[in-house]
């Protein structure tokens, strides 16, 4: 199988996951952003809290390759269990150089009260 060869930039597509609620009740919120189909692997992810940007508690992996061509990312934040509640949106965004628009893609913390 040869891998498929991808021309210019790919957009990729970004889901962020909610802290569980047994975490919650522990004291701390572990938020997910997964990328995935992106082009090439240079993109990278950061986090918004608040709207402001967020560095502190955050681990990211390397791109993964796909079979497609495409990469796949990941990025980890973790934050107190107050600090969640009281944030408003948390935002992951996935920023290029050269790329005007970050992709970016908001989680409300009011609407994951399950």
């Amino acid at each position: 199988r040869t891998f498929k060869k991808i021309v210019g930039v790919v957009q990729p597509t970004l889901s962020v996951l909610p802290p569980s609620r047994v975490e919650l009740e522990q004291g701390s919120a572990t938020l997910v952003c997964v990328a995935s189909g992106g082009f090439p692997s240079d993109w990278k992810l950061g986090w918004k809290v608040g709207g402001s940007s967020r560095s502190g508690g955050v681990s990211d992996s390397l791109g993964v390759l796909g079979k497609d061509g495409h990469y796949s990312w990941s990025s980890t934040l973790t934050l107190p269990a107050d600090q969640w509640r009281k944030a408003g949106s948390v935002s992951c965004q996935a920023s290029k150089n050269g790329q005007t628009q970050p992709v970016t893609q908001a989680l409300n913390p009011g609407e994951c009260s399950e």
